[in-house]
Protein backbone atom coordinates (compact mmCIF):
# COMPACT_ATOMS: atom_id res chain seq x y z
CA UNK A 1 0.00 0.00 0.00
CA UNK A 2 1.94 3.29 -1.25
CA UNK A 3 0.97 6.08 1.04
CA UNK A 4 3.97 8.00 1.50
CA UNK A 5 2.67 11.00 -0.57
CA UNK A 6 -0.02 12.06 1.86
CA UNK A 7 1.44 11.61 5.32
CA UNK A 8 0.70 13.92 8.05
CA UNK A 9 3.32 12.25 10.23
CA UNK A 10 5.61 8.93 9.65
CA UNK A 11 7.49 7.30 12.70
CA UNK A 12 10.45 5.56 11.04
CA UNK A 13 12.51 2.59 13.17
CA UNK A 14 11.65 3.91 16.62
CA UNK A 15 13.51 2.05 19.47
CA UNK A 16 12.18 3.28 23.01
CA UNK A 17 12.75 1.36 26.42
CA UNK A 18 12.05 2.12 29.81
CA UNK A 19 14.71 1.16 31.75
CA UNK A 20 15.07 -2.58 30.51
CA UNK A 21 11.80 -2.78 29.44
CA UNK A 22 11.66 -2.85 25.83
CA UNK A 23 8.44 -0.82 24.35
CA UNK A 24 9.57 -0.31 21.12
CA UNK A 25 11.86 -2.05 18.37
CA UNK A 26 12.53 -0.60 14.61
CA UNK A 27 8.69 0.44 14.86
CA UNK A 28 7.15 2.05 11.97
CA UNK A 29 3.92 3.62 10.60
CA UNK A 30 2.34 6.06 8.60
CA UNK A 31 -0.03 8.43 9.63
CA UNK A 32 -2.34 9.44 6.25
CA UNK A 33 -3.20 13.16 6.59
CA UNK A 34 -6.69 13.39 6.76
CA UNK A 35 -7.48 9.55 7.50
CA UNK A 36 -8.00 7.63 10.77
CA UNK A 37 -6.16 5.52 12.00
CA UNK A 38 -6.49 2.95 14.93
CA UNK A 39 -4.00 1.20 16.52
CA UNK A 40 -4.63 -2.18 17.62
CA UNK A 41 -2.98 -5.00 19.93
CA UNK A 42 -2.76 -6.73 23.07
CA UNK A 43 -2.91 -4.79 26.56
CA UNK A 44 0.23 -3.23 27.71
CA UNK A 45 1.92 -3.51 23.83
CA UNK A 46 2.96 -0.02 23.82
CA UNK A 47 0.14 1.86 21.62
CA UNK A 48 -0.65 4.70 24.30
CA UNK A 49 3.56 5.42 24.10
CA UNK A 50 3.24 6.01 20.36
CA UNK A 51 0.50 8.45 20.89
CA UNK A 52 3.04 10.30 23.06
CA UNK A 53 5.71 10.00 20.36
CA UNK A 54 3.41 11.82 18.28
CA UNK A 55 2.68 14.60 20.25
CA UNK A 56 6.08 15.19 21.41
CA UNK A 57 5.65 13.90 25.04
CA UNK A 58 8.58 11.67 24.83
CA UNK A 59 11.23 10.93 22.40
CA UNK A 60 12.72 8.21 21.32
CA UNK A 61 15.99 6.21 22.04
CA UNK A 62 16.63 6.25 18.74
CA UNK A 63 14.82 6.21 15.06
CA UNK A 64 12.53 9.40 14.01
CA UNK A 65 9.51 11.08 14.60
CA UNK A 66 8.11 13.05 11.40
CA UNK A 67 5.26 15.80 11.69
CA UNK A 68 4.71 17.13 7.92
CA UNK A 69 8.52 15.79 7.17
CA UNK A 70 9.81 17.94 9.93
CA UNK A 71 11.85 15.63 12.21
CA UNK A 72 10.63 16.48 15.94
CA UNK A 73 13.40 14.33 17.50
CA UNK A 74 15.66 17.01 16.80
CA UNK A 75 14.30 20.53 17.18
CA UNK A 76 14.15 22.54 19.97
CA UNK A 77 11.83 22.74 22.62
CA UNK A 78 10.37 26.13 21.45
CA UNK A 79 10.13 25.03 17.95
CA UNK A 80 8.48 21.77 19.50
CA UNK A 81 5.69 23.91 21.13
CA UNK A 82 4.81 25.60 17.93
CA UNK A 83 4.32 22.29 16.44
CA UNK A 84 2.62 20.52 19.59
CA UNK A 85 -0.27 23.47 18.76
CA UNK A 86 -1.21 21.79 15.62
CA UNK A 87 -1.64 18.19 17.27
CA UNK A 88 -4.14 17.47 20.36
CA UNK A 89 -4.23 14.38 23.01
CA UNK A 90 -7.74 13.27 24.45
CA UNK A 91 -6.63 11.76 27.45
CA UNK A 92 -8.13 8.02 28.16
CA UNK A 93 -10.35 9.16 31.23
CA UNK A 94 -11.04 12.61 29.76
CA UNK A 95 -8.00 14.68 32.10
CA UNK A 96 -10.26 17.37 32.95
CA UNK A 97 -9.91 19.65 35.96
CA UNK A 98 -12.89 18.87 38.33
CA UNK A 99 -12.78 22.71 40.51
CA UNK A 100 -13.17 23.80 36.99
CA UNK A 101 -16.96 23.59 34.82
CA UNK A 102 -16.80 22.05 31.43
CA UNK A 103 -16.91 25.60 29.77
CA UNK A 104 -13.78 26.25 31.15
CA UNK A 105 -11.77 22.70 31.30
CA UNK A 106 -12.58 23.44 27.50
CA UNK A 107 -11.16 27.03 27.05
CA UNK A 108 -8.05 26.09 28.94
CA UNK A 109 -5.65 25.43 25.67
CA UNK A 110 -7.29 28.72 24.42
CA UNK A 111 -6.27 30.97 27.44
CA UNK A 112 -3.08 29.17 27.35
CA UNK A 113 -1.77 29.17 23.85
CA UNK A 114 -3.74 32.60 22.39
CA UNK A 115 -4.52 36.02 23.01
CA UNK A 116 -8.19 36.08 22.01
CA UNK A 117 -10.71 37.98 24.19
CA UNK A 118 -13.28 36.47 26.87
CA UNK A 119 -15.93 37.00 24.50
CA UNK A 120 -14.51 34.76 21.25
CA UNK A 121 -12.78 32.37 23.65
CA UNK A 122 -16.57 31.30 25.23
CA UNK A 123 -17.68 31.18 21.50
CA UNK A 124 -15.18 28.90 20.44
CA UNK A 125 -15.89 26.69 23.47
CA UNK A 126 -19.48 26.85 22.94
CA UNK A 127 -18.89 25.87 19.13
CA UNK A 128 -17.08 22.98 20.74
CA UNK A 129 -19.13 21.64 22.90
CA UNK A 130 -22.22 22.21 19.96
CA UNK A 131 -19.86 19.81 18.28
CA UNK A 132 -20.13 17.23 20.75
CA UNK A 133 -23.28 17.37 21.49
CA UNK A 134 -23.11 19.01 25.48
CA UNK A 135 -24.14 22.84 24.52
CA UNK A 136 -26.08 22.35 27.66
CA UNK A 137 -23.19 21.58 29.64
CA UNK A 138 -20.79 24.84 29.48
CA UNK A 139 -21.87 25.68 33.48
CA UNK A 140 -21.79 21.91 34.72
CA UNK A 141 -19.00 20.16 37.11
CA UNK A 142 -16.97 17.30 35.59
CA UNK A 143 -18.62 15.93 38.55
CA UNK A 144 -21.87 16.28 37.65
CA UNK A 145 -21.41 14.86 34.20
CA UNK A 146 -21.59 10.72 32.87
CA UNK A 147 -18.49 8.60 31.64
CA UNK A 148 -19.71 9.22 27.77
CA UNK A 149 -20.16 12.84 28.91
CA UNK A 150 -16.64 13.31 29.77
CA UNK A 151 -15.30 11.42 26.68
CA UNK A 152 -17.21 13.90 25.23
CA UNK A 153 -16.34 17.29 26.77
CA UNK A 154 -12.83 15.89 26.91
CA UNK A 155 -13.20 15.67 22.94
CA UNK A 156 -14.45 19.20 22.98
CA UNK A 157 -10.73 20.53 24.66
CA UNK A 158 -8.99 18.83 22.72
CA UNK A 159 -10.39 20.31 19.07
CA UNK A 160 -11.52 23.61 20.37
CA UNK A 161 -7.87 25.27 19.08
CA UNK A 162 -8.92 22.97 15.86
CA UNK A 163 -5.82 20.83 15.53
CA UNK A 164 -4.84 19.21 12.26
CA UNK A 165 -4.17 15.97 14.26
CA UNK A 166 -6.08 14.25 17.05
CA UNK A 167 -4.64 11.73 19.09
CA UNK A 168 -7.79 9.38 21.02
CA UNK A 169 -6.25 7.75 24.22
CA UNK A 170 -8.98 4.69 24.58
CA UNK A 171 -11.76 6.85 23.93
CA UNK A 172 -14.73 4.00 24.23
CA UNK A 173 -12.76 2.36 27.28
CA UNK A 174 -15.69 1.44 30.15
CA UNK A 175 -18.67 2.50 28.06
CA UNK A 176 -21.74 0.08 27.55
CA UNK A 177 -22.46 -0.60 23.68
CA UNK A 178 -24.87 2.44 23.29
CA UNK A 179 -21.88 4.97 24.51
CA UNK A 180 -19.70 3.17 22.59
CA UNK A 181 -21.71 3.82 19.49
CA UNK A 182 -22.21 7.42 20.49
CA UNK A 183 -18.22 7.93 20.71
CA UNK A 184 -17.49 6.36 17.37
CA UNK A 185 -20.01 8.35 15.74
CA UNK A 186 -18.52 11.74 17.22
CA UNK A 187 -14.72 11.22 15.91
CA UNK A 188 -16.46 10.47 12.74
CA UNK A 189 -18.25 14.03 13.06
CA UNK A 190 -15.16 15.51 14.30
CA UNK A 191 -12.96 14.44 11.67
CA UNK A 192 -15.83 16.03 8.73
CA UNK A 193 -15.87 19.38 10.84
CA UNK A 194 -12.30 19.51 11.29
CA UNK A 195 -11.16 18.01 7.58
CA UNK A 196 -8.39 16.36 9.54
CA UNK A 197 -7.09 13.58 10.69
CA UNK A 198 -7.27 11.13 13.95
CA UNK A 199 -4.94 8.48 15.59
CA UNK A 200 -6.81 6.17 17.61
CA UNK A 201 -5.67 3.63 20.41
CA UNK A 202 -8.52 1.05 20.60
CA UNK A 203 -9.78 -2.27 21.90
CA UNK A 204 -13.18 -2.11 20.70
CA UNK A 205 -13.15 -4.00 17.47
CA UNK A 206 -16.59 -2.98 15.97
CA UNK A 207 -15.76 0.67 17.27
CA UNK A 208 -12.43 0.14 15.34
CA UNK A 209 -14.44 -1.09 12.15
CA UNK A 210 -16.53 1.43 12.00
CA UNK A 211 -14.40 4.36 12.39
CA UNK A 212 -10.97 3.61 10.87
CA UNK A 213 -9.41 4.19 7.81
CA UNK A 214 -6.27 2.36 8.35
CA UNK A 215 -5.26 -0.28 11.12
CA UNK A 216 -2.08 -0.91 12.30
CA UNK A 217 -1.09 -3.84 14.84
CA UNK A 218 1.41 -3.59 17.36
CA UNK A 219 2.70 -6.46 18.28
CA UNK A 220 6.28 -7.21 20.35
CA UNK A 221 7.67 -3.55 20.01
CA UNK A 222 6.70 -3.44 16.03
CA UNK A 223 3.69 -2.78 13.72
CA UNK A 224 3.63 -6.05 11.76
CA UNK A 225 0.39 -5.35 9.97
CA UNK A 226 -0.78 -2.15 8.59
CA UNK A 227 -3.27 -1.42 5.79
CA UNK A 228 -6.76 -0.30 4.97
CA UNK A 229 -9.30 -1.37 7.47
CA UNK A 230 -10.88 -3.72 5.34
CA UNK A 231 -8.13 -5.83 4.35
CA UNK A 232 -6.96 -5.68 7.68
CA UNK A 233 -10.31 -7.61 8.62
CA UNK A 234 -9.42 -10.08 6.31
CA UNK A 235 -5.95 -10.24 6.66
CA UNK A 236 -4.03 -13.80 6.75
CA UNK A 237 -1.20 -12.93 9.28
CA UNK A 238 -1.96 -14.97 12.27
CA UNK A 239 -0.94 -12.88 14.71
CA UNK A 240 -3.85 -10.79 13.37
CA UNK A 241 -6.71 -13.02 12.67
CA UNK A 242 -5.96 -15.15 16.22
CA UNK A 243 -6.22 -10.75 17.56
CA UNK A 244 -9.46 -10.37 15.89
CA UNK A 245 -11.43 -13.68 16.40
CA UNK A 246 -10.09 -13.42 20.30
CA UNK A 247 -9.02 -16.96 20.14
CA UNK A 248 -6.57 -18.70 22.67
CA UNK A 249 -5.18 -20.58 19.83
CA UNK A 250 -2.23 -19.22 17.43
CA UNK A 251 1.38 -17.49 17.30
CA UNK A 252 0.00 -15.09 20.48
CA UNK A 253 1.24 -16.84 23.53
CA UNK A 254 -1.47 -16.50 26.39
Amino acid sequence: MDSANNNLARIEDVTLAFGERVVLRNCSLDIVEGAITCIIGLTGAGKSTILRLLDGLLLPDSGHIYVHGEDICHISEEHLNVVRRRISLSFQFSALLDSLTVGENVALPLQERTRLSEAEIRRLVMDSLESVGLADAYDNLPAELSGGMLKRAGFARAIVTEPELILYDEPTTGLDPIVTNLITDTILKLREKLKGTAVVISHDLPSIFAMADYVAMLFEGAIIAYDTAERIRNSHNPIVEQFLRGSEVGPIPI
